[in-house]
């Protein structure tokens, strides 16, 4: 990577930033650019990004963040989006999905508050990968998404999202592909000794025993030794902080009447949740020899998030199936939506403990050889891994065991803001007891249940690559080859938790009971303990059910990407031209493993061209072109072997039935179109009308039904079965797809463009309008998931004299969210629209002051307690006011420091 020079200015100012000012010492990561750098390329193993040295660095705060971002993309041979990390780091953001939600065409999907679920141009994180300096990495999930909470802010240099593709970009994605970056310490100037802390107050507290207070410290050291050949670069971050979340749910939505619908039943918690995550990161750079370079890259995460639930569980309309409910009266609207009613029906009492732990490690090398002439090679080796364990503890109270008559009176209305209840149930009642309320178990007798579900997912990358230049036209040839080999594992074990010694029902010790959960919407206290607790000391008793063990798989992928682009720099007239021109080869084995069907194998080819043309004009004026092939894999859990089936007898005559993964998919595949129009002024901002067109090639049904499917293979159940072999069956399937289209407007704009009155002024964000049509296995339109028509991002700042000030907004359209089920699996959801505000103030002390090199901040986030809420399909259509979830997750104050010595 090309060396660069910085004056003491640029070091005092660079240190101020704290634990982000190491990530701003990169050279494809500084956060301004005094003159204009030549295109940079996509990242690759070591963060590899062409780019020439500035002369002169000038840095101030969050102007020189977005400084950093304007040159990046403007020099890019790709279409990007950046955040420096005076944006990730020094700004106290929950984490890197709130930093990366600020960018044009980009969204989030929150979780417990949290924005940690990507959608890029519409499409949700199934389509779209992310690496960590270039190199793929596994997940805490059992798809290929990143989850976010897997990597703290604090210890990286920035984040790009690349929305077009590039021979040598080699991870994949249909949309978009997001590569983080740490600290390169060779590109350091001087020593760095940075740390930083930060309190946190969430503005509800809703169960005993819980927190609304939580903080977080950091760290990072950057150095050079041996006349500047060793750098070393060490981040560490400790997270302990409280997510409360006020959350309603209905089952469905049923006929009450004729053309008359309302809600089946309803569930409304308090959760709780207590994340405590560190995080690790080291680089260590030894410039061998003036020819050779060696990067060793670590990185370690310790994730454990431990969640309370405890709610009011009552079925409302089951037909008389669930505890003999009865429908007294309702009231529904011109559209046939039940907007009121009272029903008996018997409640269930719930305290649910959802623990996962997550152990995310990454070890990298890399040997670049630059001899400084026509030739240039690198090698690259990563390994990545995930262990993961997700204990989800459900144990139900009651009056008693399927009790002949309804136990209590409930009535509803529904609101604006969700429905409100009124109820004569007594949740905290001393006489509740452990059980099947609503008797659904047969043998044993339920009073709880226990998931226990482990996966380990390994990740090998190899990579070699070299480069020759060529002349003027076609600047150089880069040719290489990609190797990954990737396992992911799982295993799952259940059971039953049942009254001891054969009896229906278990007394709950009044020494494990804590003060009752105060439910909002009028359900009133209910009764609470620590499930963990009272399982741990053997108030019910294991049963262990064998079917958890069936759930088990093993995928594996080996996949070969051989590779050639040509870099392209000429002038045509007084325009310049560069990009690239290029193809991938990709070579995918599979091996797939169950416990229930022999294992499967599958190999494919596919071949993906590219070509990324920019002019750019004298004027800071660049138009830039991009097409190519597009492939997204499919998840992991999709290409499982697992089938679960039994015998439908309803039909004559009967037949088997089943569901699960299916190993022979084919990955998601679009042909891409970008035309952009781009507007510089200098690296101080921009303005950039961005249009885009995807034809999906093929498309992933994810849950087609009636297939036809031989059930030969599996083991035959007890009793009678089918005389044919052949059955239905549901799972996902590729389809033709259909095509995605938009136009997004994005900009930064400091005022002092305008007049220098304005100094210190600015507004940077961007505006999304997407269009699809996408065809099911039936031939029918769907919805892509995290598709949103609109988005929208807007930060307004001031900051000047050390002083900062801002304010952000983010919003998306309604769109079809994932959610992830009991089962594992995920249920899809109509999200509605949303918008989330956001406020920072802040000051650094200038070089004068005895405590220069302090920064504080104070951050209001969530200011609205924006709600997000789901819709439900009532009769085949989209029902507003047909509420199907709706939470809130409290507003959060943050204040924090950070210091450099």
């Amino acid at each position: 990577m090309t060396a660069f020079r910085s004056n003491r200015r640029t070091q005092l100012a660079l240190c101020a930033s704290g634990i982000a000012l190491a990530g701003a010492l990169t050279v494809i990561a500084s956060p301004a650019l005094a003159q204009d750098t030549t295109a940079a390329a996509a990242p690759q193993a070591d963060d590899q990004a062409n780019a020439n040295a500035p002369q002169d660095i000038i840095v101030s705060g969050f102007r020189a963040a977005l400084a950093s971002a304007t040159a990046k993309k403007k020099n890019s041979e790709q279409i990007v989006e950046s955040v420096s990390s005076e944006d990730i780091g020094k700004l106290p953001d929950n984490g890197i999905g709130e930093s990366i939600a600020r960018l044009p065409g980009i969204s989030a999907q929150r979780s417990a508050g949290r924005a940690n679920i990507i959608s890029i141009r519409g499409f949700g994180p199934d389509f779209s990968t992310t690496t960590l300096n270039g190199r793929q990495q596994t997940t805490t999930n059992d798809s290929r998404a990143v989850e976010f909470d897997q990597y703290p802010s604090e210890v990286l240099a920035g984040v790009d999202v690349y929305k077009s593709s590039e021979a040598d970009l080699t991870a994949g994605g249909l949309v978009g592909s997001i590569n983080l970056r740490t600290i390169r310490p060779l590109d350091v100037s001087k020593r760095v000794l940075a740390i930083g802390g930060r309190g946190t107050y969430v503005d509800q507290k809703l169960q005993p025993g819980t927190s609304d207070l939580g903080y977080r410290v950091y760290g990072t050291y950057v150095d050079k030794f041996a006349n500047d050949r060793i750098g070393i670069a060490l981040s560490a971050a400790y997270t302990d902080e409280p997510y409360q979340t006020r959350d309603w749910n209905a089952w469905g939505y049923g006929a009450y009447g004729p053309n008359q619908y309302g809600m089946n039943g309803i569930k409304t918690w308090s959760e709780s949740d207590k994340l405590k995550r560190f995080g690790a990161n080291g680089t260590i750079q030894v410039k061998a020899s003036d020819d050779l370079m060696l990067t060793v890259d670590g990185f370690y995460s310790r994730f454990v998030d431990r969640i309370d639930q405890r709610g009011f569980e009552m079925p409302l309309n089951c037909g008389g199936g669930c505890g003999h409910d009865q429908i007294l009266s309702y009231v529904a609207d011109s559209r046939g939506l039940v907007t009121s009613a009272t029903v008996k029906g018997t409640p269930v009492i719930e305290n649910y403990a959802n623990d996962r732990v997550a152990s995310t490690y990454s070890l990298a090398g890399n040997l670049k050889w630059d001899n400084g002439g026509s030739t240039r090679a690198l090698f690259d080796a990563s390994w990545s891994r995930t262990d993961r364990k997700d204990d989800r503890l459900e144990t139900t109270a009651g009056l008693g065991r399927a009790l002949p008559n309804p136990t209590a009176t409930l009535s509803y209305k529904l609101t604006d803001k969700g429905p409100v209840f009124t109820s004569d149930y007594n949740g905290a009642s001393s006489a509740l007891v452990l059980t099947d309320v609503e008797g659904w178990s047969g043998t044993p007798i339920q009073a709880g249940y226990d998931k226990i579900r482990k996966s380990k997912d390994d990740l090998v990358e190899l990579r070699g690559e070299i480069e020759h230049d060529i002349g003027a036209f076609v600047k150089s040839i880069k040719v290489g080859v990609d190797y990954t080999y990737r396992t992911k594992v799982l295993t799952q074990d259940e059971a039953f938790l049942s009254p001891p010694g054969g009896a229906t029902t278990a007394t709950i010790p009044s020494s494990l009971l804590l003060d009752p959960v105060q439910l909002d919407r009028g359900l009133g206290p209910i009764l609470a303990y620590d499930p963990r607790v009272l399982v741990a000391k053997g108030v019910l008793d294991f049963i262990a059910n064998p079917f958890g063990a069936s759930q088990a798989y093993d995928v594996t992928e080996e996949v070969w990407t051989p590779y050639a682009m040509a870099n392209l720099n000429a002038d045509l007239g007084s325009v310049r031209l560069t990009g690239n021109i290029g193809v991938q080869g990709i070579r995918t084995a599979l091996t797939s493993k169950g416990a229930t069907k022999p294992t499967v194998r599958d190999s494919y080819w596919i071949v993906l061209p590219s070509m990324n043309l920019n002019f750019r004009f004298s004027d800071d004026f660049v138009i830039r072109f991009a097409a190519s092939q597009q492939i997204m894999r499919p998840r992991m859990d999709q290409l499982t072997n697992i089938v679960n089936f039994g015998i439908d007898n309803s039909r004559t005559p009967p037949i088997y039935v089943g569901s699960g993964g299916n190993p022979l998919l084919r990955p998601y595949k679009a042909t891409a179109f970008d035309l952009n129009f781009e507007k510089y002024f200098g690296s101080k901002g921009y303005i950039a009308l961005q249009t885009f067109y995807k034809h999906i090639n093929n498309y992933i049904d994810p849950s087609a039904f009636d297939l036809n499917f031989d059930y030969s293979g599996f083991p035959k159940p007890a009793g009678n079965v089918p005389s044919s072999p052949i059955g239905q069956f549901s799972g996902p399937v590729n389809t033709h797809g259909g095509h995605i289209y938009g136009i997004e407007a994005a900009g930064t704009l400091p005022f002092d463009l305008f007049t220098k009155a304005l100094s210190g002024f600015g507004l940077t964000g961007g505006f999304g309008y997407t269009e699809t049509k996408v065809k099911d296995f039936a031939g029918r339109v769907t919805v892509i998931p995290g598709y949103s028509k609109y988005v929208g991002n807007l930060t307004v700042y001031y900051e000047a004299d050390g002083f900062s000030l801002r304010g952000s907004m983010r919003y998306r359209s309604g769109f079809l969210g994932d959610f992830s089920l009991f089962s594992g699996g995920l249920d899809r959801q109509q999200v509605l629209a949303e918008t989330v505000y956001d406020a920072q103030v802040g000051y650094d002390f200038p070089a004068q002051s005895a405590l220069h090199g302090l920064s504080l901040y104070v951050q209001g986030q969530n200011l609205t307690n924006t709600r997000s809420a789901t819709v439900a399909d009532v009769n085949g259509a989209a029902f507003p006011g047909a509420w199907l979830k709706y939470q809130t997750y409290g507003r959060r104050v943050v204040g924090g420091f950070t210091y450099k010595f």
